[in-house]
C-alpha cells in the first residue's frame, strides 16, 4: 500500500505552481515502514522524510506529522488511498479560487480489487458523500484521509489533534469542529479525487458492522450533547431501517447487508446517546 502511495505522490502534477516535499509517519514501535520508505527514498528526487510515533495512536501519529510538515501548505492522506496525478494541483487551485481561510477537502472513492465480492460493490455501503466544488463544510462533513490545510491554523494558535479519540477514531472531525468553531472555513473540491482501495480485509460484513457500531456510538455520544433531536431522528431512523430491512430479503443479499448496516448503525447511535459504546477501538 505504502509503495503505491509513494509512486503516485511521486508523479503530481504541480504546473509549477508550488512544490512539495513527504511526511510518512510509522505508527509502529518496530519500525516496520522504515524500510519500504528508505528503498523508495534512495530512488524518488523528492524530499522524503520518515518518523515513527511508537505508541498505537493516530492522534499522535497526526500530530507528528503536522509537527514535521513544512511549507505554506499541509496535505493529508491515509496509506491505503492513492491520489489522482492532479490531487494537489486541484486542491491547491481550490484553495486559491474560494480562498478558505481553513483549508479544502476533496472525494474519497473506493476501488474494488479482482474478486471483491458482488454484493460488497453494489450496495454502495463503501460508497462517500461527494458535493460540488466549492461547497462549505460543516464538521460532520469532514475527515483527513484527503485535506489539504492551511499552515496559518498552527501558527496561529495551538491546535492538536485529541489523542483521547487516538484509539477509537474521530479525532479528525474533533479537530475540525474546533477549527470551524473558531471561525476556519472548509470547502469542498469535487475535482481533488483519491481513491481507497478496498482491500480483503475489508470485504466480510463483520467488519462493517463493527465499524458500524463503532462510528454510531461515538455520534451518538458527540451529537447527543448538541440537540435532544439527534436521539429522536436517531430512533425513527432505526425504526424505518429496521421496516425496510424486514422486506430487504426480496431485494438481494446487498440489500439486506446494506440495511442491516444501518441498523446496526442507528442502533450504536442510540445507545451512544445514554453513553453506551459497544465497540471502542478501531481495528484498522
Amino acid at each position: 500500500m505504502l509503495v503505491n502511495l509513494l509512486s503516485k505522490l511521486q508523479d503530481q502534477k504541480t504546473d509549477e505552481l508550488f512544490t512539495y516535499s513527504i511526511v510518512v509517519v510509522d505508527n509502529d514501535y518496530t519500525q516496520s515502514a522504515m524500510e519500504t520508505v528508505h528503498s523508495f527514498k534512495g530512488k524518488s528526487p523528492l524530499s522524503i522524510k520518515y518518523f515513527v510515533e511508537p505508541e498505537q495512536n493516530i492522534a499522535l501519529a497526526r500530530n507528528k506529522a503536522l509537527e514535521n510538515a513544512t511549507g505554506d501548505f499541509i496535505g493529508f492522506i491515509d496509506d491505503d488511498e492513492y491520489p489522482s496525478n492532479t490531487w494537489l494541483l486541484n486542491l491547491y487551485t481550490a484553495f486559491n479560487t474560494y480562498k478558505p481561510n481553513g483549508g479544502v477537502l476533496g472525494p474519497v472513492i473506493p476501488h474494488y480489487p479482482e474478486g471483491t465480492p458482488k454484493w460488497l460493490i453494489k450496495s454502495k455501503i463503501c460508497d462517500r458523500p461527494n458535493h460540488p466544488s466549492g461547497t462549505i463544510l460543516d464538521w460532520n462533513m469532514t475527515r483527513t484521509g484527503n485535506v489539504l490545510l492551511s499552515r496559518r491554523i498552527f501558527n496561529e494558535r495551538s491546535f492538536l489533534f485529541d489523542q483521547r479519540y487516538g484509539r477509537n477514531g474521530g479525532e479528525d472531525k474533533d479537530l475540525f469542529k474546533r477549527l470551524i468553531d473558531h471561525g476556519y472555513l472548509f470547502i469542498w473540491c469535487h475535482e481533488a479525487e483519491v481513491y481507497e482501495v478496498v482491500y480483503p480485509s475489508r470485504w466480510k460484513l463483520s467488519h462493517y458492522l463493527y465499524v458500524a457500531i463503532l462510528r454510531g456510538g461515538d455520534n451518538g455520544k458527540e451529537y447527543c450533547n448538541h440537540s435532544v433531536f439527534y436521539f429522536i431522528k436517531s430512533l425513527i431512523s432505526f425504526l424505518c431501517y429496521a421496516g425496510l430491512l424486514s422486506i430487504s430479503i426480496f431485494m438481494g443479499k446487498h440489500c439486506v447487508y446494506r440495511y442491516l448496516i444501518k441498523v446496526v448503525f442507528d442502533f450504536g447511535r442510540i445507545m451512544g446517546c445514554f453513553g453506551i459504546a459497544f465497540a471502542t477501538v478501531r481495528r484498522d
